[in-house]
């Protein structure tokens, strides 16, 4: 039994002259796939612009034929009676079919019969890629011809076999139709069957005549930059097929984000990447070198935020902007002061911590966060230092070992909220126990990293990486062992957190492609904390 083929990256970047199409018609005894059967199969293949085989066969529908159908087929009952049934003929044509892209005139239609048939049969449904004459026809001659019918086609395109809706006339017709319309494909710049595949989907886009933008671009993996008509750099991406993503945004796609871009832009540069995790780190270090003001939600802060723990004789939590090596800890970078400010509210909700910035014994009288009972405060000279130390103490053990005695506070701060029905109380405790919960786990996996060192790991397709405490300096892929490719290695000052937020988010990534199912690390060790970040289960606010 045939199986089902599903084609792979490689074959869909495959160029269009070494791609086998089968170009099937079908002839039926009505319109719809749930109650008509098949009368006739013809399907002609071509491969490197030659014909390499046919495939004709009448088809027994098992049952009578209606008339409407003989007159416009010419296919008549006494024609079928000793033809064989489907059921015959299907695994004989799914053979001659093969991994080969189907070709068809609407060619839903026929994909539905020959998909019913085969459920029907016990086979799984067609899983190879189609390619539609009528819509491709659309976007490249519907101005030339009267209508897009197939007749009209063949008449356009001189085919020297004339439609008759019979199946193997039909189809041979619809081949030369298909090689009339990948000359006019060509002169676009489709020239693999993944730009044939996505080319339909361009109709009515108004930006598609920039497409040739994008024409010397690779089917690899990369980063791109679209620059305007001045060369400022308007927006980065990454792809693991840089031809086959950059050529997406030409095809119609109508989001106003989407179009003011493609307005704006005039020129297309890239960087091929060795691998994904390469083009991810790359296209991070890029959006914050040039700030593009398309990439919207990926944009970096101007400035990163920290919470700092001070160094004074009584601590007190600040929000900075910068990593202070005589501070007793951070916690960030955050990429706003909101952000940076949400996990400060944490940390005093978990203990009481000083909040007032009064100097110690200089008030008369305890200030508000002390007299509410929620800070220990040394402003009026009541706070005796060996108690308060206390509360740094394991503010200190929370950051390092176990964060369970900052976020626990948190957690039973909610319980409680969300049982006397104040819910909107219960969210925001929420809110802040998952903002210090990621605080906590950003700053643990910032020193892990950092206490490696030099990290070497591959995934199981022998994409490796070089990482030099928490910075990608080489990257090679599996497809050639030897290839290394050397990567600007990005210094900077080891601290307990990151320095910056571009730093943290390189970090991140790289900690991500390390988790990943498959990667083995050749050299170097990543060693955790054993008290796991104690994240909140779904659904704990009711």
């Amino acid at each position: 039994m045939p199986l089902p083929f599903q084609t792979s990256f490689d074959e869909l970047s495959t160029p269009l002259f070494e791609v086998s199409f089968c170009i099937l018609d079908l002839e039926t005894t009505g319109g719809s796939a749930r109650d008509c059967e098949i009368t006739e199969i013809g399907a002609v293949k071509y491969q490197h612009g030659e014909e390499i085989g046919s495939f004709q066969t009448l088809v027994d529908p098992g049952a009578p034929i209606p008339p409407s159908i003989t007159i416009l087929t010419g296919i008549t009952h006494a024609m079928v009676v000793d033809a064989p049934t489907i059921e015959t003929a299907l695994p004989d044509f799914l053979e001659f079919i093969g991994h080969s892209v189907i070709v068809g005139h609407n060619v839903r239609f026929d994909m539905s019969f020959l998909n019913a048939a085969a459920e029907r049969l016990g086979y799984p449904r067609l899983g190879n890629v189609t390619v539609d004459t009528a819509s491709l026809a659309r976007r490249l001659v519907r101005n030339e011809v009267r209508n897009l019918k197939l007749r009209s086609l063949a008449a356009h395109f001189r085919s020297p076999v004339t439609p008759n809706h019979r199946a193997l006339a039909d189809a041979q017709a619809t081949a030369h139709v298909l090689h009339g319309l990948l000359e006019r494909a060509g002169s676009l710049g489709v020239t693999n069957i993944d730009d044939l595949i996505a080319l339909p989907k361009a109709s009515g886009s108004a930006f598609y005549k920039k497409i040739r933008l994008a024409d010397s671009l690779p089917r690899a993996p990369g980063v791109y930059l679209f620059r305007d008509r001045h060369g400022n750099v308007i927006y980065v991406g990454k792809a693991s097929n840089l031809r086959q993503r950059v050529r997406q945004y030409f095809y119609g796609d109508t989001r106003k984000s989407i179009t003011n871009m493609m307005r704006e832009l005039a020129s297309i540069e890239h960087q091929v990447c060795s691998t994904v995790i390469e083009a991810e780190v790359t296209e991070v270090r890029l959006i914050h070198a040039h700030r593009p003001r398309h990439n919207r939600r990926s944009k970096p802060p101007k400035s990163s935020h920290f919470v700092r723990i001070t160094s004074e004789e009584f601590p007190r939590l600040s929000v900075v902007r910068t990593v202070k090596h005589d501070a007793l800890g951070h916690l960030g970078p955050f990429r706003s002061k909101n952000a940076a400010d949400l996990v400060m509210t944490a940390l005093w909700d978990s203990l009481p911590i000083r909040r007032c910035r009064t100097r110690p014994g200089s008030r008369q009288g305890p200030c508000a966060g002390a007299q509410l009972g929620v800070a220990m405060c040394p402003c009026d000279g009541e706070l005796d230092r060996v108690s308060y130390q206390k509360v740094v103490d394991t503010l200190l053990v929370g950051l390092d070992h176990d964060p369970t005695v900052l976020l626990e506070p948190l957690e039973s701060k909610m319980s409680r909220l969300s049982l006397d029905r104040r819910y909107e109380e219960a969210g925001w405790a929420r809110d802040r126990h998952t903002a210090l919960a990621r605080a906590l786990d950003r700053r643990r996996r910032w020193a892990t990293i950092q206490a490696a060192g030099v990290i070497v790991a591959e995934n199981d397709r022998g994409d490796g990486a070089m990482i030099d405490h928490g910075s990608l300096v080489s990257s090679w892929n599996g497809r050639d062992a030897a290839q290394l490719q050397p990567i600007p290695l990005h210094h900077h000052e080891s601290g307990d957190v990151a320095p910056s937020v571009d730093i943290a988010e390189e970090v991140d990534l790289l900690w991500k492609w390390l988790e990943k199912d498959g990667v083995t690390m050749l050299r170097g060790s990543l060693t955790l904390p054993e008290q796991p970040i104690p994240y909140l289960r779904t659904g704990t606010t009711g």
